[in-house]
């Protein structure tokens, strides 16, 4: 594996560049083509590239490492393969379909690696020559075809400057940019007068986890200043730790906002700082032609895109901030698509802002860009309490029988044969399922091996005729090879169940419970991470679940609020329960309106469910006509959210109903009077059904804590995430009715801020 292009600090400054980063900089030309070609899986690759060295002599080498300097540049990486009896060097690619249908700048770009690498060979052994072969694979057929030269050593060493010198420039801006980086990072003054409470205690902890390259787990209140108070400390370790990156990771756009904003407080603060942000787009946000295809047959801005992509890369580069704004406006002046100059500046950028998939997925580009190139880098989550049910998503995969049938009206002949073997042998299945639910001891290995059989089929259809699928194939293409890969990992970190519908038939899903051994990998990758948020309580929970190192540091920041500024009550009167709901919903609405009229204003009202909701809001406004109240509905948009959130100003009173663990839940931020209460009528509890109840004997069998795991610490931590919404400043005041007789147990009181002064009414 090639490893990659960072500084290395010494007496000389030098520049250090893998062999792919080098090419792809200098030998990639013309359109961008993003069709969809067949390529093997991570796993069908390795193994392809087993079987093709096990093939090879005894005195095989395989994975030989390399490297050789020009000027200033380091240039490394690992050769796949060399054969000293035949003097032949090798470079090995798996494929899928016609070899044929390769296009010609891959293999062009193939060719230059394996030319860089053989340079690096002769430089390395003093040979005057070497063959040099470039080996196809093709993974169904298990077959090689290879392409041969000769070169000569001079040959070689000359290409190889070529490649250099198309590089140097750039390398040498980089190492100036980096080198000015560095100087005014290990100069960098906090931006504020002086630090928020709670806030130097957050910086110094993360100062401290880059410095000794360990991981923390920071539990923050809101008001502390958590954005900055956890960049600055990065930034201000980054020159010292030689880090090349720092990924700043949020579950939300306002997240990604509000890191954006600080880097921008973090700049003006001192003098100009040689910093590059870059703003991660999601790609259907950032697309100027949803109705084009990604190639230049289609797309105007995809022709010729990596003939104009050195001035746009020069552009974006000279950027203040890459935002989504200015780095749209460079692309375009530039000709070429946004979101793939982003892709690109990612290389470049020092400060990378984005959403959790970005690092945390199975094929996360910021993880494998990192792992191909080397990097140092620095992780910070924020709002690390959604990272569970994030990461859990990440590495599930559902089918359904209705999928399979709608593929199979569309498909071909040849492919209806290959989909009526999936049909069959899922049929077998849904016999051995007497339960509408059930979990499975293993994973169907006939139905599977038809799966994956007929994933290649298409694969090899796509291959043969790269015409677009019909949506409904394409759709269950898709879907059969993420559960095929998921499947490749299943172990006691996942559930293989099946889900019976007497309409829609079936559905099978490899359910991820524990994404701790996908995410561990993450955080051995980097030099630090850091993990932060309101409710991250009881810390072994989350370290438990996302698979942190052993020697992960824990801190709860003290909360610059006092119980003095939010009055939290505990209702134990009532029940929430399912089975006590019905007689709950008048006493909850006449307990609203009594403290409304105690003190009229804002609030919000969170309930476990719409239906809940529901009931409790038409009782309120039968019962107090002239009491404003509004309600969440199901399935608002985007524009229906902010309509809600805007009904909150500084003069307006009335009574918002949402659902906990919803929209309005957390990530908002409505200051002052535009909320002074909350009332929370659940505990939060996720429901109980054979899905929770499997998830709860997988964690008692992991960790012994199967219910606390499943019910009790998911639920706490969106009570306090919705309680957080009515104390956003230090002049806010505010009260929070917290609604259940089970609020008044101790296991349950343990897991509220300790700054909360309870009281029961």
């Amino acid at each position: 594996m090639d490893r990659g292009a960072r500084v290395s600090v010494s007496c000389v400054a030098r520049y250090v560049v893998a062999v792919r980063a080098l090419c792809d900089f200098t030998a990639k030309a013309g359109d961008l083509d993003l069709r969809f070609t067949p390529s093997p899986t991570a796993l069908e690759g390795i193994n392809g590239h087993a079987v093709v060295t096990a093939r090879r002599g005894p005195a095989y080498q395989a994975e030989v490492a390399l490297s050789g300097s020009h000027g200033q540049l380091l240039v490394r990486g690992r050769a796949d393969g060399y054969d000293p009896d035949q003097n032949l060097l090798e470079e090995i690619k798996t494929y899928r379909g016609r070899l044929d249908s390769l296009p010609e700048r891959h293999r062009h770009l193939h060719w230059a690696q394996l030319r860089v690498y053989g340079h690096l060979l002769c430089q390395a052994r003093g040979l005057e020559q070497v063959n040099l072969a470039l080996v196809y694979f093709d993974i169904a057929r298990q077959s090689e075809t290879v392409l041969r030269e000769t070169a000569s050593a001079l040959e070689l060493a000359a290409l190889f400057a070529g490649q250099c010198e198309r590089f140097v420039a750039w390398a040498g801006q980089e190492l100036a940019h980096r080198g000015a980086r560095n100087e005014s990072l290990s100069n960098l003054q906090f931006p504020h007068a002086q630090f928020r409470p709670g806030q130097r205690h957050l910086a110094e902890t993360i100062f401290r986890a880059n410095s000794s390259a360990r991981c923390v787990l920071a539990q923050a209140p809101t008001g502390i200043g958590k954005t900055v108070g956890s960049l600055f400390p990065v930034l201000k370790a980054a020159p010292g730790q030689q880090l090349d990156k720092v990924f700043y990771l949020a579950a939300k756009t306002p997240g990604r906002q509000l890191a954006l904003d600080a880097l921008a407080t973090i700049r003006s603060g001192t003098r100009t700082i040689p910093l590059r942000v870059l703003e991660l787009a999601a790609r259907d946000k950032a697309c100027e032609h949803p109705d084009k295809a990604c190639h230049g047959d289609s797309c105007p801005l995809a022709k010729g895109f990596y003939d104009r992509l050195p001035q746009a890369r020069s552009a974006a580069a000279a950027l203040p901030v890459m935002d989504r704004a200015s780095l749209r406006t460079a692309a375009l002046a530039h000709g070429v698509c946004p979101y793939y100059l982003g892709t690109e500046m990612a290389k470049w950028a020092d400060v990378i802002v984005g959403d959790y998939n970005y690092y945390f997925d199975g094929g996360a580009m910021l993880y494998a860009l990192s792992t191909a190139n080397g990097w140092r880098i620095s992780v910070l989550v924020d709002e690390a309490h959604n990272l569970v049910a994030r990461a859990r998503a990440m590495y599930s995969a559902e089918l359904s029988r209705a999928s399979l049938r709608a593929a199979r009206a569309l498909a071909t002949p040849a492919l209806k044969k290959s989909l009526d073997r999936v049909a069959r042998s899922w049929t077998e299945l849904d016999k051995a399922c007497a339960a509408p639910y059930q979990v499975m001891p293993e994973l169907p290995g006939k139905l599977l091996a038809n799966l994956q059989a007929a994933a290649g089929d298409i694969t090899e259809f796509l291959a043969e005729d790269p015409a677009p699928l019909e949506p409904a194939l394409q759709r269950f293409y898709f879907d059969a090879l993420h559960f095929a890969r998921l499947a490749e990992s299943f172990g006691a970190h996942s559930l293989f169940d099946v889900s019976r519908d007497e309409t829609h038939g079936s559905t099978l899903c490899v359910r991820n419970i524990v994404p701790a051994p996908f995410l561990k990998p993450r955080f051995a990758a980097a030099h630090s991470s850091a993990l932060f948020s309101a409710t991250l309580s009881p810390w072994h929970y989350y370290s438990d679940a996302l698979g942190m190192p052993a020697d992960t540091a824990w801190i709860d920041v003290e909360s610059p609020f006092s119980a003095g500024q939010l009055e939290v009550r505990v209702v134990n009167r009532i029940s929430t329960r399912f089975q006590h709901r019905a007689r709950s919903v008048a006493p909850i609405a006449e307990l609203i309106a009594a403290q409304y009229r105690a003190a009229p204003g804002n609030y919000l009202a969170f309930f476990s469910s719409f239906d809940y909701l529901d009931q409790v809001a038409q009782a309120f406004a039968e019962q107090h006509p002239a009491i404003t109240a509004f309600s969440q509905s199901r399935r608002m948009d985007e524009n229906e959210r902010a309509a809600f959130l805007a009904r909150f100003t500084s003069d307006s009173c009335g009574i918002g109903f949402a659902v906990l663990g919803g929209s309005f839940g957390e990530g908002i931020d409505l200051p002052g009077a535009r909320l002074i209460g909350a009332f929370i009528a659940t505990l939060g509890l996720p429901q109980m059904n054979p899905v929770n109840e499997q998830v709860r004997q997988r964690m008692e069998a992991t960790f012994g804590a199967g219910y606390d795991y499943t019910y009790l610490y998911p639920g706490i931590q969106k009570v306090v995430q919705a309680a957080g919404r009515v104390i956003r400043t230090s002049g806010d005041r505010g009260v929070v009715v917290l609604i259940d007789d089970r609020f008044s147990q101790p296991d349950v009181q343990a897991l509220l801020p300790k700054w909360w002064g309870l009281g029961t009414a």
